[in-house]
């Protein structure tokens, strides 16, 4: 058996978080037709470094393999685009940015973000991996290049388009394999006084709420702050502030520089790290005990699960998300527990969800069905869902909640 090594700073990888064993790809939907093609299986296990504490699983399956042709479109979570929105107006005023700016997107998705700049009319410019995505961006006039980001695309998008005062990656730090050449590859193309954002859902919440279904074969990484600062500072770049922010569950906004740059550090920065510090994420301790809280988490589910069965209760599904899929798959739930999953996108409607085989249904079919309990897969938007489907209390449905604990909300 060959050794692992972290992909941040090259130290054995000896230490295990989690191990889920063989699953599919969580985002591999699959056409009725192939039903009963079994599905490719890969090994899902979350592994912390010793050294610079990356939390990690193997990159068993190639980037192409997942993104060059991508089922999540970002603008069919209205929150999200709110968010986004929110984010082009405040970055705008607190860097003073301009119509001679250039703002840059990595993983841009379908333009849900750089649309705001444009509407402002800020230049732009997204890269985004998933040719079918990047489409859906143009059609919003956000100017956009199909190419996995690191030192050779931030080479070429430079020479052609200028360094960037602004670049965001929203979501896909913990998406690439090489992290290093990803991250050196936004010091090349920063302007001298230029500024990026990272977001990403902490790992200090992910530890803390039980949020395991969070770790699927998309995410290579599960960062923290201490590992994200060691990774930075090999790679040219310095954190000066941290926003904590409500999305997906309680995520980071990493804001950094070059490593040159006289940006001070704020005491926002400064309090994320001793919260860090203080769950002991800068040591092995911190990352002890986390297996026997996540079956706990399977155990009571299924336990909810069998009783509503027991009861001649439906349980449908909310959200064909990839944490839904982790989560399905590691409690082995199919469908004679949960019949259908509903999703608003149409890309994923009338497929079945990789593993539990559960098929996916447009959210107009609720209304036929009657669910007694809707099951919320994505939870980090249980008040965007369950606010939209208000309407299944008029026969008595209601709303459950699977993590950190399984909830049944009214």
């Amino acid at each position: 058996m060959s050794i692992l090594t972290c992909r941040s700073c090259g130290t054995e990888l000896k230490h295990t978080l989690l191990d889920l064993g063989k699953t599919p790809l969580a985002n591999s939907y699959v056409e009725k037709g192939k039903k009963d093609t079994p599905d490719s299986q890969y090994p899902l296990h979350a592994r912390v470094c010793s050294e610079c504490f990356l939390v990690q699983v193997e990159d068993v399956v190639p980037p192409e393999d997942i993104f060059s042709d991508y089922a999540y479109f970002s603008s069919y979570a209205s929150s999200w685009v709110e968010h986004a929105k929110k984010y082009a107006k405040e970055s705008s005023e607190r860097f003073g940015l301009n119509k001679s700016s250039l703002v840059v997107e990595v993983a841009s998705n379908d333009g849900y973000l750089l649309q705001h700049f444009v509407q402002n009319g800020i230049r732009v410019l997204g890269i985004e991996p998933a040719a079918n995505v990047a489409e859906e961006a143009r059609k919003k006039n956000v100017s956009t290049e199909v190419a996995f980001f690191g030192r050779e695309t931030a080479r070429k998008v430079k020479e052609q388009h200028g360094a960037a005062d602004l670049m965001a990656a929203n979501n896909v730090l913990a998406h690439v394999p090489d992290i290093n050449d990803f991250v050196s590859g936004f010091e090349i193309l920063l302007a001298d006084n230029g500024v990026v954002s990272f977001e990403f859902p902490s790992l200090l919440n992910l530890i803390e709420k039980v949020q395991f279904d969070t770790i699927y074969h998309e995410h290579f990484s599960y960062l923290s702050l201490i590992a994200i600062e060691k990774c930075f500072e090999r790679n040219g770049l310095r954190v000066f502030d941290v926003e904590e922010l409500e999305t997906h569950g309680g995520s980071y906004r990493v804001w950094a520089c070059r490593t040159a740059s006289k940006r001070e550090e704020t005491e926002n920065l400064h309090l994320v790290r001793q919260k860090e510090k203080a769950a002991k994420l800068d040591r092995l301790a911190g990352y002890e005990n986390f297996e026997p809280r996540v079956q706990k988490l399977r155990e009571e589910l299924l336990t909810f699960l069998h009783k509503a069965k027991d009861e001649g209760k439906l349980v449908l599904g909310y959200g064909a998300a990839a944490k839904g899929n982790t989560l399905l798959n590691y409690c082995g739930v199919g469908t004679d527990l949960v019949s259908h999953v509903a999703d608003l996108n149409p890309h994923k409607q009338n497929t079945l969800l990789p593993g539990s085989r559960i098929p996916v249904v447009s959210p107009t079919e609720i209304a036929q069905l009657k669910p007694d309990y809707i099951l919320i897969l994505p939870w980090n938007l249980r008040d965007e869902i369950s606010s939209s489907l208000s309407y299944v209390s008029d026969w008595g449905c209601k709303f459950v909640v699977p993590v950190p604990t399984t909830e049944v909300i009214s």
